[in-house]
């Protein structure tokens, strides 16, 4: 599928992986809805695309846990851009803590917390935005209506200690990949996975750069942190490339993680 003049939505999309994909998709000629909960950036980066893009994109402060927040969103994009052609979500927690830890056993609120918002999050997301790709007309020459992208991690195959929650979370993501891809593939409608290693998100910029150096030697090759920019050009890639369906893939520069 081509990039140039569809509609995308993005969640999570004000910072980290989201805004880099919607500032690529948006040099392709994409018109983006920003789904985050942050106002203040989604805003700012929605003024600077259009900016840069007259009429190039749209932001929606957006919970994905709640269903009318999401179907309000998607009915905001839909006026705005005519439709759905590609759904990337992106939005996630990554909260940790041993499953017995020195207070006890790990709170059972924040276990619910990060599959809530990291997988349930996602399905609620992607299942509304299927719904509106599916009524409209196919715009490749195999039938395509649409391309929906999600966002595992490399911790649903290998989680580190404290990751239990987030790599479930993550792993569901991975599990479901194949079968919603089954569900919807009669509507011209492809599906598929991203788990990213280690990327220089905004969640690096507080460590102490010893930190980042010792993780970014630990990767084979190229031995640094990933960009964001590469997971979107992976995203670019996916959505391209109409033979890619009901797959994971790694991003990760052949990084396996050590247990902790």
């Amino acid at each position: 599928m081509e990039i140039s003049n569809k509609s995308v939505i993005i969640t999570g999309g004000a910072s980290g992986l989201g805004e880099a994909t919607a500032r690529r998709f948006v040099s392709l000629g994409a018109k983006v809805t920003l789904f985050d909960m942050n106002d203040e950036k989604g805003e700012a980066l929605a003024t600077e695309l259009n900016e840069q893009a007259n009429d190039s994109a749209l932001f929606q402060q957006v919970n994905v846990t709640d269903e009318s927040s999401v179907k309000q969103a998607i009915a905001a994009s839909v006026s705005t851009f005519g439709g759905i052609h590609i759904c990337c979500n992106y939005a996630g927690v990554a909260d940790a803590g041993k499953t017995v830890g020195k207070k006890g056993p790990l709170d059972l609120d924040m276990f619910r917390k990060v599959i809530d918002i990291n997988l349930i999050g996602t399905f609620n997301v992607l299942r509304l935005a299927a719904e509106v790709m599916i009524s409209q007309a196919p715009v490749t020459p195999d039938g395509g209506r649409g391309v929906i992208i999600n966002t595992a991690s490399i911790a649903a195959y290998e989680g580190q200690m404290g990751q239990a929650a987030y790599s479930a979370s993550k792993g569901g993501i991975v599990g479901m990949t194949l079968p919603i891809a089954r569900d919807l593939a009669s509507h011209g409608i492809r599906v598929n996975a991203m788990a990213p290693g280690l990327i220089h998100t905004p969640m690096f910029d507080n460590m102490p750069e010893k930190v980042v150096t010792s993780l970014s030697e630990n990767v084979p090759n190229p031995p640094r942190l990933g960009h964001p920019d590469e997971i979107a050009h992976l995203a670019q890639f996916i959505v391209e490339n109409n033979y890619i369906n009901g797959e994971t893939i790694r991003a990760d520069g052949a990084i396996r993680l050590a247990p902790r």
